[in-house]
């Protein structure tokens, strides 16, 4: 009788999930009426990397929840939407999100900035047709910190550099060449289903089967130490999320913003869409510093800790968004970029243009890849913003390079970054835009979530 009573007790809290009815299975599923998996079988397979100035995960899309879109041919607003809504109950508690009392994100992968709530999803083409042009399908997601929302408005320049890499020692596809100091190079062509853009890498590999060979003599700031050099080539980036072959939305090269809800418009904001769309705006127009001898770092914190300028700022973003045709509610595109000439400081590196960048709410410590190599496009886009303070730089020798060289120095809170960037000089289209940075793989294993 008693053992009766007790196998009956044992039944009823194996139903409620209070005692495991299985030994642990790998990615199995609960037997249970609950469609969630018990804690023990709650992970997946992926990697941790640094890519540039942030680090995040790279997961197989195979070992990710599949997700449905209605329809014939749905667009990519739609397959985002479908995405987001399959991925968010494993993605989001595996970063360790949402954390709305800390942002500290001390229960998953992410450490409570937004250059490191990030997340790459890597797939092999889907049919021949795909494989003539393309090695490996890669999908952004930024992770939100406090609200657990997951984004893929937008791509990132920065884990981007860890994907072709890694595609290529993973199998994916890619091919091998002998670069000019008689190294071995892999170029690995990347789609990037975000922006519906195309990315060539190259890096250096070795070895027989070559694989990807980090260990370098290359430095970028704002990351310590040296690596091998990763170059990345955007083809045909203008019009990311709006269209705008040209770069520019509303076929303005400086449009008028207002300052606060209501307000007339009156702050000259340039609104370009290269790789990721951006409003530049003026240090001088916010009421910071603008002259020469500005610290980003001061401005940077000044930004963080003046609540009203914030906000000002948060304003111009959105409306920003608005006047591109974009929703003013997706955070992470467009991103708001605050410009300052180069610095004439004794001792200070040489830049042609400056910048304090913000991304998801937040002062970023460098700045954001993409935004990069949006703002080294609107700098040699006839009258923008970033366009005029360089040639008056230039004009004045106090920029770091040559008119008409196609590459700019941008000068960021943590150091300069350069872009180059290539122009059809008979319609203004943007062909291309350059970036060099540096990833590695630093652990591969099973996050639990």
């Amino acid at each position: 009788m008693a053992d009766r009573i007790a196998q009956r007790l044992l039944t009823r809290l194996r139903s409620q999930g209070r005692v495991a009815a299985s030994p642990l299975r790998s990615n199995a599923r609960s037997s249970s009426s609950s469609s969630r998996p018990r804690p023990q079988e709650r992970n997946f397979p992926a990697y941790f990397v640094r890519g540039g100035t942030s680090n995040g995960l790279v997961i197989r899309e195979e070992v990710l929840p599949k997700f449905e879109v209605n329809g014939g041919t749905p667009s990519t607003a739609e397959v985002m939407k479908a995405r987001a809504a399959a991925w968010t109950p494993v993605l989001v508690p595996a970063m360790g999100s949402p954390d709305p009392n800390h942002g500290r994100q001390l229960d998953g992968m992410g450490s409570g900035v937004s250059s490191t709530s990030k997340i790459c999803v890597i797939a092999p083409p889907a049919n021949d047709a795909e494989r003539t042009y393309r090695d490996v399908n890669f999908t952004f997601v930024q992770v939100g910190i406090r609200d657990g929302r997951l984004d893929l408005a937008g791509n990132c320049g920065n884990m981007i550099s860890s994907v072709g890499p890694l595609a290529f020692d993973l199998g994916y596809g890619g091919t091998t060449m002998t670069a000019e100091d008689g190294s071995q190079e892999g170029l690995v062509r990347i789609f990037n289903t975000n922006t519906n853009k195309l990315i060539r890498s190259r890096f250096r590999v070795a070895g027989n089967p070559p694989r990807f060979f980090p260990d370098g003599d290359y430095a970028i700031d704002g990351v310590p130490g040296t690596h091998s050099r990763i170059t990345m080539s955007f083809v045909k980036p203008a019009g990311a999320k709006t269209g705008a072959q040209n770069g520019l939305p509303t076929g303005h090269a400086v449009d008028l913003l207002s300052r606060r809800p209501g307000e007339e418009p009156f702050i000259p904001a340039s609104l370009v869409d290269v790789s990721n769309p951006g409003v530049f705006v003026l240090g001088s127009s916010l009421g910071l510093a603008n002259d020469k001898d500005a610290v980003l770092k001061d401005v940077a914190t000044a930004i963080e800790t003046d609540r009203e300028l914030k906000a000002t700022v948060d304003h111009l973003r959105r409306e920003g968004a608005s006047r591109m045709g974009m929703d003013p509610d997706t955070e992470s595109v467009p991103k708001i970029v605050i410009l300052f000439p180069p610095s004439t400081e004794a001792g200070e590196a040489k830049t042609d243009i400056r910048c304090v960048a913000l991304s998801m709410g937040q002062v970023h410590k460098a700045v954001p890849l993409t935004l990069a190599l949006c703002l080294g496009a609107a700098a040699r886009i006839p009258g923008t913003l970033a366009e005029q303070l360089v040639a008056e730089a230039q004009q004045n020798s106090t920029s770091a390079s040559e008119k008409g060289s196609g590459t700019i120095v941008i000068g960021h809170p943590s150091g300069r970054v350069d872009v180059g960037t290539t122009l059809d000089e008979t319609d203004g289209t943007v062909l291309s835009a350059e970036l060099h940075r540096t990833a590695r793989v630093m652990m591969e294993g099973r996050v639990f979530y």
